[in-house]
């Protein structure tokens, strides 16, 4: 199992370690509703070393990202992200990944550390046809850690002493400290404000020390795999492996809207076409409990006595103290209001279809890049 630079790091906080794909990784460090709630009102500190990162540069580096994703990067600013499926043929969903896009000619992509090895291969394989093309694996020499929660601006600029105000929502920038470079997003899988702070592996432990000891006191704590998950559900975010896979596309989803018809091609436009022309048979839809019971994944969606889907993320949500959830269902019961069961160790709980996501944040705002 490989650990990320922070392994010892994070056993001084006393976190439960789990293994996660090829990684040994915090679950939690408190419990998780603790840390979730800790979030939600202040701040958390994440590491998400395990994620991939992949550079990609070359003079035909914008026509490959635009043949390997369903979103349009040609909207993409410099220095701008954007979020985006990748598919294969037959629309489904090798991975959902994040492009940072500094110039026409050099990109970054995060994807998931569950897909990484099955990501290089589809992408090495992809780029053959591409000239004057690198594609390079960054993953294990430069780090990232994500800063989250409404106090996480404050306490980014208390840390070193400056301001990031002006980086916009889904915006980065090249900063430096103590001579150390380093890149700042402000993204996140938390639905709260918050950023994500790139660095070279051999300074991670510092920073990560330099960030706790700064604005520990005012409420800044560790947060772990277990509370990522809850904060990302209620925001309505999809996970990989549980929402979407291979065999599911991005019309059957709720990020429909990522794939963009009116650029020239990518992998798996003409499947994904048809599919828009006849109406995909099934949608994943969010979903609130009003019978008593936590939602798993895998459990069956019941109308009556057929199974119509099944869930694919549930869990209990320390905001709104309700039951939730997504599921896959037949695309005619997935209107807001349809009613139904999800069969929970074999019995039945009444559930309702919602709008998603189930938490909103205040509207952030942010001004010079």
């Amino acid at each position: 199992m490989k650990k990320t630079p922070l392994y010892d790091t994070h056993l001084a906080f006393h976190a439960k370690m789990v293994s996660f794909h090829d990684y040994v990784m915090p679950l939690h460090y408190d419990t998780i509703i603790n840390e979730h709630q800790g979030v939600r009102k202040k701040a958390g500190l994440f590491d998400i070393s395990h994620m991939g990162r992949f550079e990609i540069r070359g003079d035909t580096a914008f026509p490959f990202i635009q043949s390997v994703i369903t979103n349009d990067a040609g909207k993409l600013e410099d220095m701008q992200v954007q979020y985006t499926p990748v598919c294969n043929e037959r629309g489904g969903i090798l991975d959902d990944v994040l492009v940072y896009k500094r110039q026409r000619d050099h990109f970054l992509l995060i994807v998931n550390c569950g897909n990484k090895e099955k990501d290089w291969l589809w992408f090495q394989r992809q780029a053959a046809s591409y000239q004057q093309l690198e594609i390079k694996d960054l993953t294990d020499t430069v780090s990232l850690i994500a800063l989250q929660g409404p106090l996480s601006l404050w306490m980014l600029e208390k840390t070193f002493g400056r301001k990031f105000d002006c980086l916009k929502r889904f915006y980065f920038g090249d900063f430096t400290w103590e001579g150390v470079r380093m890149i700042i997003s402000r993204t996140g899988y938390t639905g709260e404000d918050g950023f994500e702070i790139f660095v070279d592996a051999q300074h991670l432990v510092k920073l990560w020390n330099l960030l706790m000891d700064k604005n520990y006191q005012d409420g800044l704590i560790p947060a772990g795999l277990g509370a990522r998950d809850t904060l990302r559900l209620e925001a309505g975010l999809l996970l990989y492996g549980n929402d979407m896979d291979e065999t599911i596309t991005p019309l059957e989803t709720t990020i429909d809207w990522t794939v963009k018809f009116d650029k020239d091609r990518f992998v798996g436009k003409e499947f994904l076409l048809q599919q828009k022309e006849k109406g995909p048979g099934r949608k994943l839809a969010g979903f609130e409990m009003i019978d008593r019971g936590i939602p798993r994944h895998g459990y069956p969606v019941v109308k009556g006595s057929a199974v119509i889907g099944k869930v694919t993320s549930g869990s209990f949500s320390p905001s709104t103290n309700k039951n939730i959830g997504f599921c896959l269902i037949q695309s005619s019961y997935a209107n807001v209001g349809e009613e139904f069961h999800i069969h929970i160790r074999g019995a039945p709980y009444l559930a309702r279809v919602v709008k998603a996501p189930f938490y909103h944040r205040k509207n952030v705002t942010g001004g010079c890049i």
